[in-house]
């Protein structure tokens, strides 16, 4: 008898920590608060959709082409892409993978981001500029969920590989990098301060084919 584990769901973590990250996250953080309070759209949004926080993503989600600090943000996160993309075996010959959108988000205790997934990308992300303690951990879904059909629940001591969802827990200077069709969730917490972090998207269009040549 043998058993084969077939299409596995990777989540990608590393620590973008180094010797200049203190002061850079400092920057980070108050740049996100300067965003919350002067951003009056951005905050115009939150209140339908983002409620108890601020998002920049329904007004400014394309931080990294307005700020040279989040460039420097993304440049830093790029490699970790790359690298995460190879980690998938995908074949990018002819093909750029690039930073379409990148947001800011501020929660504060019984803040909710409901399951969602990020259409239209390839792979999406979250840097975390400050995590109070007790703060909630991103939750991810099993994509075959709405495929068990009449499958009994999983016991309690199911390896974390097989559970129906998943928690994983970040720190300050965390980076976490999923598939974009990966449904995810931030539960509710009770903790004291604001959960800091900065949202992206990746894209890899199709390369263009070069014409035929003629005669």
């Amino acid at each position: 008898m043998a058993i084969r584990a077939l299409f596995p769901t990777l989540v990608y973590r590393a620590s973008l920590i180094d010797g200049g990250w203190r002061r850079f996250n400092q920057d980070l953080a108050d740049e996100c608060q300067s965003l919350s309070l002067s951003d009056e759209a951005g905050r115009r949004w939150s209140e339908r959709h983002y409620l108890g926080g601020y998002t920049s993503y329904g007004s400014l989600d394309r931080l990294h082409l307005v700020t040279s600090l989040f460039d420097r943000l993304r440049k830093r996160i790029d490699r970790h892409v790359k690298a995460f993309a190879r980690d998938l075996h995908y074949d990018l010959s002819g093909r750029t993978l690039a930073m379409t959108d990148c947001w800011a988000n501020l929660m504060p205790a019984g803040t909710v981001h409901s399951m969602h997934l990020h259409p239209t990308s390839f792979i999406s992300g979250t840097y975390y500029v400050s995590v109070p303690k007790g703060a909630g951990a991103l939750k991810f879904e099993d994509p075959r969920l709405a495929h068990h059909m009449a499958a009994p629940p999983r016991r309690a001591d199911a390896p974390e590989s097989q559970r129906p969802f998943v928690n994983v827990p970040a720190k300050d200077g965390d980076l976490l990098l999923f598939e974009s069709w990966l449904r995810h969730e931030v539960p509710p917490a009770r903790f004291s301060g604001e959960r800091i972090s900065i949202s992206f998207n990746y894209a890899c269009p199709h390369k263009s084919v070069a014409p035929k040549p003629r005669g």
